[in-house]
């Protein structure tokens, strides 16, 4: 009984909780039983709806094993097709390995060939018209695929395109970089695949840049070209470099003589200064030595009118108006010692002259053998395995022997040419001496 009254309390609690005030006995008992009816007929009424719909689920059961046994006879059917199409697959790829078998040799030719055909072609002038060549080339030589139909057709296009373009003389406008560095577009005349040029410019194909290029360097000819453009006639001469771009790469790369200059280094610098100071004393002796001799010339036709402006007539002036015709030692002496007073002026530079022309040749061995140890230095640290390293050494050598030779053959000819000609002017001064002495001797007047 305690019991019972214990879960009553419990049940009620929070109905009491809900309530304001207590409730009485009579009031707890009969709301216990209300609510314990409407607890019954809830419980009747679900029960009733589960009766009821009992046969309504037990429909929707029979429809689900039956789509259950459709899906699994569906999944019959399609591991037979799988396991029937497999072997089919099966079948199909053994064919194709057989008739690919047939054909693996012909595929593994002809990415072989558009292997070599695209390494030939690096270099070709047509690459810079047709520059999508070179990667179509690539890609069926580097392709690890069979080659398809689309691919063969193309790559006999491509060969068949440069096989028309490499007959053919024609104007397109292309893409030129300039001696400046400037990329324009301009009117190329390409001759084949063997040289292109613009309206003033050669033209050379760089195959790491992959466009043309306007050398430095120009051959000649470009008038040949101008004539050929502007010619009407079926036939014409036109230039071209046989050799595709070599020649004229060759061309770029042959040092000029402002090149060699430098190769000699610091002796080569040496030489050409002791040249230049050279040539410019021998010039000025020339300059000298020819004044000299004119004003020799004009006093020799006026023996009676002394001028110190030349060496005759300062000779001419020592003997005075009247010279005494008894002491001939003593006039001989006077003339003798005029002479040699007039000698050294006009001899001056000339040893100066010869010591340089001396010098060169040695200054041209110095260099020679200075450069031979710089090869031996690229020889001890290279171990002679490239050349190249050697140049430097080897042109050092050689350029400033030829400078030395270079300078001292034109000074030696030009001391020697000086020295001949001041010696004639001074065995004119002589012969002129001794002539003014037998006409005093003779008491002859001079000649007006």
């Amino acid at each position: 009984m305690s019991r019972l009254l214990t879960l009553l309390l419990i049940g009620l609690l929070p109905a009491m909780a809900q309530t304001a005030e207590p409730l009485s006995p009579d009031q707890l008992l009969q709301r216990i039983r209300s609510e314990r009816a409407a607890e019954v007929n809830a419980m009747q009424a679900r029960e009733q709806a589960f009766i009821q719909n009992r046969s309504e689920q037990a429909q929707l059961l029979g429809r689900a094993n039956a789509a259950l046994e459709q899906q699994k006879a569906e999944a019959e059917r399609l591991k037979t097709e799988f396991d029937r199409q497999e072997a089919e697959l099966a079948e199909q790829e053994k064919l194709l390995a057989q008739r690919v078998g047939h054909l693996g040799e012909l595929f593994g030719v002809v990415r072989q060939s558009a292997g070599d055909i695209a390494g030939q072609w690096q270099d070709s002038l047509l690459n810079a018209q047709y520059p999508e060549r070179l990667q179509r080339l690539q890609a069926l030589a580097e392709s690890r695929t069979l080659p398809s139909a689309e691919d063969l057709d193309s790559f006999w296009m491509t060969l068949l395109e440069d096989l028309t373009a490499s007959g053919q003389v024609e104007r397109v406008e292309l893409p030129v970089v300039g001696v400046d560095g400037q990329r324009t577009t301009q009117p190329v005349l390409r001759v084949g695949n063997f040289s292109a040029f613009t309206a003033d410019d050669f033209l050379r194909y760089d195959s790491d840049a992959r466009e043309l290029l306007a050398p430095s360097r120009q051959p000649a000819g470009m008038g040949m070209v101008n004539d050929y453009v502007d010619s009407s006639e079926a036939l014409a001469t036109l230039p071209i470099d046989p050799s595709r771009g070599s020649l004229l790469a060759q061309l770029q790369r042959q040092p000029q003589l402002w090149d060699r200059v430098q190769q000699g280094g610091l002796v080569g610098w040496v030489i050409l200064a002791l040249g230049a100071v050279g040539l410019i004393l021998a010039i000025w002796r020339m300059v000298y030595l020819a004044r000299v001799g004119r004003a020799v010339s004009r006093q020799t036709r006026e023996l009676n009118q002394p001028r110190d402006d030349n060496p005759l007539g300062r000779i001419i002036g020592v003997l005075g108006p009247k010279p005494q015709l008894s002491d001939l030692e003593t006039l001989e002496l006077k003339l003798d010692e005029a002479i040699l007073q007039e000698t050294p002026p006009l001899e001056r530079g000339q040893p100066l002259l010869k010591l340089l022309s001396a010098v060169a040749p040695l200054l041209g061995l110095l260099g020679t053998v200075t450069g031979m140890i710089v090869t031996f230095q690229a020889i001890t640290q290279s171990g002679g395995g490239d050349s190249r390293l050697m140049a430097d050494g080897i042109s050092q050598a050689l350029v400033t022997t030829v400078l030395g030779l270079v300078v001292a053959i034109p000074l030696l000819f030009l001391h020697s040419l000086l020295a001949s000609r001041s010696k004639a002017l001074i065995q004119l001064l002589e012969q002129q001496s001794a002539g003014l002495i037998a006409l005093h001797l003779s008491g002859t007047p001079r000649r007006d």
